[in-house]
């Protein structure tokens, strides 16, 4: 069983070498453990202090290109390397890496796919009390649209089996933490939480500027989430809108007319035959969205078994690879030369355009 932990990093030399230090060597159920860093388009030494430690692999973009994408290039570079379980964490230090092991317990007892680890937000000192409840209704908005029991689900840290890993795609630009989880309880993936423990804050949050930013952000992804995966429920709900608005302005209409009184409101008549036409294009909208959303599932299914492919290929035939075969690859992976099984192999770079 082979575990490789992942950490997503932006400019983070002053902090990385302290995470790097507390992650664990050996675990309970776990043969082997590697380290792989996100180097995000960082322009400190980042690399320099992963690879100084000895870090096992390093993917890197040229440029800064979000936390969602880094999360899911680590993924791939995981996957790639032959991970059975995929544990990511923060390079701020907030998770205390001694509960990685409380972490992927559910899945070594066969119990989880993905597991979550949920922070004791109320009683995280340097989170404001608005903070605190945004945090709060955020998780509530996400188990709503998921279906699922995560507490705490704008929390990082979090592991994966190489088969949920593979059954993941973000489409925002923006995090991860919420889009993954709500693709994950509607496509069925086991998932579960943990309670961790958290470090003292080392520095502010680079993922937002302001709590209003994020919030803003959350919503657009958690509304875009439920829209992909229950699109008829969604528009099925719009559509009641202006549906029973039109329902009752042409009641109070025709209650007008049996009475006598209907011939000067002519304009609520219009009204409510544009409302019911609103109403019935959106349910419209929703069937078309519904048959475009099992399309999805398909090309997913599909991509699912191409990952698979894929991947059990390049493990398979890792030692056999050059450079000029994997010369497509959209980001570099370096393996550390320092943790090479072979004495005299070289650093493998992955050029991606």
């Amino acid at each position: 069983m082979k575990l490789i932990i992942q950490i997503p990093c932006y400019n983070e030399a002053d902090t990385l070498e302290m995470v790097l230090n507390d992650l664990p060597k050996t675990l309970e159920g776990i043969d082997e453990i590697e380290y792989l860093i996100i180097n995000d388009g960082s322009k400190d030494a980042t690399v320099e202090v992963a690879e100084k430690w000895g870090v096992h692999h390093i993917v890197n973009f040229n440029q800064n290109k979000g936390l969602a994408r880094g999360f899911m290039a680590g993924l791939d570079g995981c996957l790639r390397n032959g991970a059975d379980i995929i544990v990511n964490t923060d390079a701020d230090n907030q998770y205390c890496a001694d509960d990685i092991q409380h972490l992927i317990q559910p899945i070594l007892d066969g119990e989880a796919d993905m597991v979550i680890g949920a922070r004791s937000i109320d009683e995280i000192e340097h989170f404001s009390f608005l903070k605190k409840k945004l945090q709060h209704f955020g998780s509530w908005a996400v188990r709503k649209a998921s279906n699922t029991n995560v507490p705490d689900a704008p929390s990082g840290f979090r592991a994966m089996t190489k088969d949920a890993a593979m059954h993941i795609n973000v489409i925002n630009d923006y995090t991860y933490t919420l889009e993954t989880i709500v693709q994950a309880g509607r496509d069925k993936i086991a998932v579960r939480s943990v309670p961790v423990h958290t470090n003292p804050d080392i520095r502010p949050s680079r993922l937002f500027h302001s709590v209003w930013s994020y919030v803003k952000k959350s919503i657009v992804i958690i509304l875009r989430a439920y829209m992909m995966y229950q699109p008829l429920k969604c528009f099925t709900y719009l559509s009641c809108i202006p549906l029973f608005c039109g329902v009752g302005i042409g009641i109070r209409f025709l209650y007008l007319i049996v009475i006598g009184q209907g011939y000067g409101h002519i304009q609520s008549l219009i009204l409510a035959c544009t409302l019911i036409i609103v109403g019935f294009l959106t349910f419209m909208i929703g069937l078309i969205s519904d048959l475009i959303a099992a399309n999805r599932r398909i090309l997913s299914d599909t991509q699912y078994h191409i990952r698979r492919m894929e991947y059990n290929a390049a493990e398979g035939s890792k030692t056999k690879k050059n450079e000029s075969e994997l010369d497509w690859e959209p980001y570099v992976i370096k393996e550390n030369k320092a943790f090479s099984k072979e004495s005299d192999k070289k650093h493998k770079i992955y050029n991606m355009c």
